[in-house]
């Protein structure tokens, strides 16, 4: 059964999870330079929660510390973030395929409840974001769990699963993606529960290839910022 029961958090927790949510949404933009004190004003932080969680984002790969001129937030090229997702779409496609014939009943059925609660996100967004929270609350992370692969499950949820989380969130905002997004995770879904691997599989890659697709235009446009 996924545990998606809330925990107390700690104000260490609470600057971290501020933080990470910044990067994701891009309120701290790939590449943007951050000293503490500033990031103690613009977010209402204490030092000592704010180091701590700053470490803590230094280990995942978010940031990066500058000897004597604090951080400056991960950024990749164009390029970079196109391989991250060919690397995506192979792994994650192997993922969905061994999730169908590996998760038990239940987690199923907490997969399908995931997925209404972020129907219900998404029509309060208006259609136009699709943001997860990580971990329990990701569909990804749910079928690279799912897999019951220990190795896969390792290298598409460490830094691979940070460094993309950067940019899924900016790349749910175009019109229609939110939408699309939800009606692919629900399609994927179902054929793990039809215990069908190889729908699974292609699904995902179908669904990972499109994303790859989207950021193409995007950088041919210029509209997206890495």
């Amino acid at each position: 059964m996924l545990d998606i029961a809330p925990q107390t958090q700690t104000r260490a927790d609470e600057a971290f999870d501020c933080l990470q949510t910044a990067i994701v949404k891009g309120d701290l933009a790939p590449g943007e330079k951050i000293g503490e004190l500033e990031l103690c004003e613009r977010f209402q932080l204490t030092r000592g929660p704010l180091r701590e969680a700053l470490g803590r984002l230094e280990s995942r790969g978010l940031l990066i510390r500058r000897p004597h001129a604090g951080f400056k937030v991960m950024a990749v090229s164009g390029d970079e973030l196109l391989e991250l997702y060919r690397i995506r779409e192979v792994m994650e496609g192997l993922a969905a395929q061994q999730a169908a014939e590996r998760m038990n009943d239940e987690e199923i059925d907490d997969l399908m409840r995931l997925l209404d609660r972020h129907e219900q996100m998404v029509e309060e967004a208006q259609g136009q974001a699709y943001y997860q929270h990580e971990g329990d609350y990701d569909f990804h992370y749910c079928i690279a769990m799912g897999s019951r692969n220990r190795k896969l499950s390792q290298m598409l949820l460490g830094d691979l699963y940070y460094m993309v989380r950067m940019y899924r969130y900016r790349l749910s905002t175009s019109t229609g993606r939110p939408q699309r997004a939800l009606r692919e995770h629900r399609n994927i879904a179902e054929a793990i529960a039809q215990r069908d691997g190889e729908l699974a599989r292609f699904l995902m890659q179908r669904h990972i290839n499109a994303a790859r697709l989207n950021i193409e235009k995007k950088i041919k446009e210029g509209s997206l910022t890495l």
